[in-house]
């Protein structure tokens, strides 16, 4: 078992390096999903009135803030954990557990929503087998290739991602044939100024972003992997930035190609609900054909399980850096071969159930995701106030410099606190149920010294 040794402690659990920049973009592209927007791209255009390409660059550079946020404390704290290491480091102990603790709601469920959409996708191509029977098996084959090492699913990940992209530029290509050859259905800026009606709203777009940001929640899974890149932190910092900038270009590309060929308006989709979520499949398969409906269907069905794959990745690096820092129990701390497998496993377990249970459910699927942003926008909200109370409070690293230091996470905080506040009534509640678990968690274990890092603050 690998290990660190800090002054005056014994030695800790550590990771093996062996990801390079190339890995840490796959992982953090496979959590985000290239083809995102798919799900999502009929409420986006029915919300923001046809507006649906601008929703996604305001969205990406909403998003921005919390990525550079991140690319500021992962240099400070290059170590697993994430969120929770930034805020142990930036805010105290509390705060840490905290972080750590909404930060595992995401982490733990996102990939259970990831695995229940490739289980219903592989569904609608073989529907003799039910879906909770797909889901399990998306479970155990991508659990098995993180216990095989990060390296190893780093290169099954390269792969399904280069197929993910492949199948997006075949999409972009026969967009682009079809929109030479037969022309648009709407405007040709309308994916950016609206459709005409009800006409242009900046409130009906802000609206409509606070959905949008959710589909780039997975990025920040790269600063999971600090313990394990070679070259430093800076190469993480630079992944974080580039996959988010990549992603956010992918989602713009889909959002207005697919506004183009929409057979109807925005304010139709609006008034009936039911079309919203097939939208993107409608769009493609009345211009293109169903050989690319039925192609960018399996694609979803793989990549989803490959996002889960690298959502569950980064959960078990969670769980095992807070039982490192005694946070959880220490059994989830133990490592083989620089993978932490103990963690890997609860987490797989934990996702496992969750996904199984809401396959076999009429309401499954949206049960799980009204719950899955709020611990992910609550943590990040405590990563922007980390980044202020390292460099603008304990000036840990000199005189701060206040537009990266302070500007930056104060606005990237007041976008996360934005989309809480937009969230939906139940993700309130279950956020605020999970909120209480951590705080309880936090009192028992109040005066307990973590093990080695930092001493304990208030």
């Amino acid at each position: 078992m690998a290990s660190v040794t800090d002054p005056g402690t014994e030695p800790k659990p550590a990771l093996r390096r062996s990801l390079g920049f190339r890995d840490l973009v796959v992982y953090g592209l496979l959590f985000i999903a290239p083809m995102a927007p798919v799900g999502v791209f009929g409420t986006l255009d029915a919300k923001s009135h046809g507006a649906v390409a601008l929703v996604y660059l305001f969205a990406t550079v909403a998003m921005a803030f919390t990525a550079f946020s991140y690319a500021q404390m992962v240099q400070v704290a290059p170590q697993a954990g994430s969120v929770f290491t930034y805020a142990r480091k930036g805010l105290g102990e509390g705060a840490g557990l905290i972080a750590g603790w909404m930060a595992m709601l995401d982490y733990l469920l996102i990939p259970a929503v990831a695995y229940l959409f490739s289980g219903i996708a592989m569904n609608a191509l073989v529907p003799e087998v039910s879906r909770w029977v797909w889901t399990a098996l998306a479970v155990l084959v991508t659990t098995a290739l993180n216990l095989w090492g990060v390296r190893a699913a780093a290169r099954v990940g390269f792969a399904v991602l280069a197929m993910e992209i492949a199948v997006l530029l075949v999409f972009v290509v026969a967009a682009v044939t079809v929109l030479a050859r037969g022309g648009a259905q709407r405007g040709w800026l309308s994916p950016l100024t609206g459709d005409g009606s009800p006409g242009f709203s900046l409130t009906a777009v802000l609206g409509a972003v606070s959905v949008a940001v959710l589909s780039y929640l997975g990025f920040d899974a790269i600063a999971s992997f600090a313990e394990e890149v070679t070259g430093g932190s800076a190469r993480v910092a630079r992944a974080v930035l580039f996959c988010l900038v990549l992603a956010g270009t992918l989602f713009v590309v889909q959002g207005y190609l697919a506004a183009l060929l929409m057979p109807v308006s925005s304010a139709e989709l609006a008034a009936d609900p039911a079309q919203q979520g097939p939208a993107f499949y409608d769009a493609v398969e009345s211009s293109a054909g169903s050989w690319l409906h039925d192609l960018v269907a399996a694609s979803k069905a793989v990549g989803a399980a490959f996002a889960a794959l690298a959502g569950q990745a980064a959960a078990g690096r969670l769980v095992f850096a807070m039982a490192r820092e005694r946070r959880l129990p220490g059994a989830l701390a133990r490592t083989s071969d620089g993978t932490p497998r103990p963690a890997l496993l609860v987490a797989a377990t934990i996702t496992l159930v969750a996904a199984v249970w809401a396959a076999r459910r009429a309401d499954g699927l949206d049960q799980l995701v009204s719950v899955v942003d709020v611990g992910a926008l609550v943590a990040f909200t405590l990563l922007h106030a980390s980044v202020v109370g390292w460099f603008v409070v304990r000036r840990g690293a000199g005189d701060p410099v206040w537009w990266k230091h302070l500007l930056i996470p104060v606005l990237g905080a007041a976008v996360t606190v934005a989309v809480i506040v937009e969230a939906s009534w139940t993700a309130q509640v279950v956020g605020a149920v999970w909120l209480v678990a951590g705080l309880c968690v936090l009192s028992a274990q109040r005066g307990r010294r973590p093990g080695g890092g930092d001493p304990p603050h208030a």
